[in-house]
């Protein structure tokens, strides 16, 4: 075995983190994340190390969320969850937006120079305040951020499967979009020397 098991262990919670985000049913969320586990603990050859460890196992769950987003399509929920808030995290949303920019729609500020991204992207804490960013993005807003970057989802599957419109798409991935850059200005770049 090229790993230890114990990693698992330690990755889980972010796994279920992340399932949840996307499934927006814990249970479903904690299928796919055993899923995922079993399928590494059964085949652990399939690991050739050519990524890390958690990268290989973030590959797995990508692969068990589109199979359940699948399925849900198909199945009939008979527990739903309602996102009382949606709404009023929608509307601060765009009084957020619209403090960003002059009536004319230039930027209030310009955007500061955010250095070198390789040297950013190769630090692990940069990736821990983006996880926090987008923990804190309202639930409809960081979903939708993530189904069209992390699972690479296109405008067409994200509207199926959020039943909206390809406006509203767009809308909602640029304010994820302005509200990712506004957290990482505040809590990476404006911290950086």
């Amino acid at each position: 075995m090229a790993f230890d098991p114990r990693q698992l262990e330690t990755l889980r919670p972010q796994l279920v983190r992340f399932a949840a985000l996307q499934l927006r049913n814990d249970a479903l969320a904690e299928d796919a994340v055993s899923e995922t586990i079993l399928a590494v603990l059964e085949h652990p050859d399939r690991f050739q190390q050519q990524s890390s460890f958690k990268t290989y196992v973030i590959g797995i769950l990508k692969h068990k969320l589109l199979d359940q987003l699948r399925r849900g399509k198909r199945e009939v929920q008979l527990e739903g969850q309602l996102n009382i808030g949606d709404d009023e995290a929608d509307r601060s949303d765009a009084d957020m937006i619209d403090a960003l920019f002059t009536s004319a729609g230039h930027a209030v500020e310009a955007a500061p120079s955010w250095g070198n991204p390789d040297q950013t992207l190769e630090r692990k804490e940069f990736f821990d305040i983006l996880q926090i960013c987008i923990d804190n993005l309202p639930a409809k807003t960081g979903r939708i951020f993530m189904m069209r970057e992390w699972l690479e989802l296109d405008t067409e599957a994200i509207c199926k499967e959020l039943d909206i419109t390809a406006a509203n798409a767009w809308v909602l991935l640029y304010r994820a979009r302005a509200r990712l850059r506004e957290c990482l200005q505040l809590n990476w770049f404006g911290t950086q020397a």
